[in-house]
């Protein structure tokens, strides 16, 4: 298990702050290896991420991933603007401007921020939504330049296609593979202007991202009756793309909120540590939120985003920062129970390592319930039709529909996240932890955890191709095992890992994509002690396959 670094939730030591002007050198210096595997281009669940000191994230990956996405956009006659925003990390800058350099070679009409600022993840979904709506050619799409809430040196750079959600495989791995294919020729192929030619190209247009998102927000959350209640909220951006968007909204709406940090940072020097010692703008970390979370007592309900403000973190004056778990479920209650406009067979999606507090709730709401492996994009179709009212996962992501069901985003929204939790109190008079409470006085008290365990490159092979036969568990703490799976049930899809269950607990592995750990999600409802007998034997099973 990995151990919790004694520098956790303290300010961090400015000796250990990112070194911004030697990190942007890097980016514009280094020259990546396109035959070291850790040095080329490779899109993620969340696009391509690195860092130029680590020559993961340089110039020649902007150039090169930009040009295979213009490329993919003239094979699919996409001819529609391409929305583009940044989030506030050092890299982000000096890759728009590359980008932006490429696009205008390619003749890519592109909306860049009117002001020069930042643009959330969310806002760039719900632009490309807006343009596209009842459109059926022309379509536009869209790229944020973000590595969400990892540390300060990391770079990362996303498309969302025209459905604008998070680009699915058949999508990335084209554009991985070609983008792959300009670096190992030297970028010939790219084509380039000067960035000063760029900005003043016809193609490039200035673009008011905030204007029109705000003004949609009242048709999502009920903005009106949280200003009529007077709810106290306090907003932390954590230094991300949402600081600019916080003020707009409170004079727009009038609501009672205060921005306790509106400071814009590379180094995020205003963070505490995460768990490990480093700087990470993870809203669902109680380490990394340990400023709001002291800060509790002065509102009714305070939330955060993470850089991009895809996610976020909900803390309550009952009960300090909410498990992301415990938000969903309280989300999905109320906004079923509250949402009228909604269609009786709007459902109710979530991934395979969520909580299954959220099945006993589809179960009282009798909804249907659809789990999909991990990663938003599974979502993305489901929220666009209006099949799914809400869709979240385990880390703090979710959207929902319009109150009046059509769709809001089809990626991640940690604003309207953060203002719902305002209008549950406005409308209930409880807040949300008061209300989860509720919940499992009906439901049960779920006891949940993730914890990684140390594997070697091999070991994550064996268990991402691992069986139901070759687990060979027939009882775990004291239950009978009911199914495992390798297979999400909502559609049928592999999650690059395996899942056991019974009627009173459950466990999921998956190897870890970037490190050399595995993943494993714990859930119970009988307590903590029957949570620790599922994780134990969970890691004694699979180091028997580990073993042969």
């Amino acid at each position: 298990m990995t151990a919790q670094n004694p520098a956790a939730g303290k300010p961090v030591d400015p000796a250990s702050l990112a070194n911004v002007p030697r990190l942007v050198t890097a980016y514009f210096a280094g020259k990546p290896d396109a035959t070291d595997p850790t040095q080329r281009v490779a899109f993620g669940t969340s696009g391509h991420r690195g860092s130029s000191l680590k020559n993961s994230f340089n110039e020649d990956h902007i150039l090169a991933t930009t040009q295979a996405i213009c490329d993919h956009r003239r094979e699919k006659g996409l001819s529609g603007p391409l929305f583009i925003g940044i989030d506030t990390h050092a890299l982000a800058e000096p890759a728009l401007a590359s980008a932006a350099e490429v696009f205008a070679a390619n003749g890519v009409e592109i909306m860049i921020d009117d002001r020069g600022g930042y643009t959330p993840t969310p806002v760039i979904s719900h632009a490309i939504l807006s343009y596209n709506k009842g459109r059926t050619k022309d379509l536009a799409d869209g790229v944020v330049i973000t590595p969400s809430h990892n540390p300060p040196e990391d770079g990362g750079y996303k498309y969302n296609p025209p459905h604008g959600g998070p680009a699915d495989t058949d999508v990335t791995a084209i554009v991985e593979k070609n983008a792959n294919r300009y670096m190992e020729a030297g970028l010939k192929g790219v084509a380039r202007m000067p960035y000063d030619r760029a900005r003043k190209a016809q193609t490039t247009h200035l673009h008011d991202y905030i204007g029109p998102y705000v003004a949609d927000l009242g048709n999502i959350v009920d903005m009106a009756l949280v200003k009529s209640a007077g709810v106290r909220i306090g907003i932390d951006p954590l230094g991300g793309a949402a600081v600019h968007y916080w003020q707009p909204i409170v004079e727009r709406y009038g609501i009672e909120a205060t921005i306790v940090n509106d400071a814009v940072d590379p180094t995020f020097r205003f963070m505490t540590a995460d768990w490990d010692g480093k700087i990470r703008m993870d809203c669902s970390s109680p380490f990394a939120m340990a400023s709001l979370i002291q800060m509790r007592d002065r509102f009714d309900v305070a939330f955060a985003n993470d850089t991009d403000a895809d996610r976020h973190g909900i803390v309550t004056r009952s009960n300090g920062l909410m498990n992301p778990n415990h938000f969903l479920a309280t989300s999905i209650a109320y906004l079923f129970a509250h949402r009228p406009h909604w269609g009786r067979d709007a459902a109710i999606g979530k991934t395979v390592v969520s909580s299954s507090i959220i099945d006993r709730v589809a179960r009282k709401l009798n909804r249907k319930l659809v789990e999909t492996p991990v990663g938003f994009k599974w979502f993305v179709e489901g929220l666009g039709s209006g099949a799914f009212g809400f869709a979240g996962e385990e880390s703090a992501g979710a959207s929902f529909l319009k109150r009046d069901g059509t769709v809001w985003t089809t990626d991640k929204d940690g604003i309207v996240m953060g203002l719902l939790a305002a209008e549950i109190i406005a409308k209930t008079g409880r807040d949300p932890s008061q209300l989860f409470t509720e919940l499992t006085d009906e439901l049960g008290v779920p006891f949940y955890e993730r914890i990684d365990v140390a594997a070697t490159p091999k070991q994550k092979s064996l268990l991402k191709a691992l069986g139901p036969e070759q687990l060979n568990i027939k009882e775990m703490a004291g239950e009978p095992v009911r199914a495992i799976r390798t297979k999400a049930p909502g559609n049928d899809q592999s999650f690059g890992g395996i899942k056991v269950e019974t009627d009173a607990g459950w466990f999921a592995a998956r190897p870890s994509g970037t490190e050399d750990v595995y993943k494993i999600y714990a859930e119970s409802f009988r307590g903590e002690d029957h949570l620790k007998s599922i994780q134990s034997e969970a890691q004694a099973a699979i180091a028997r396959v580990f073993a042969g």
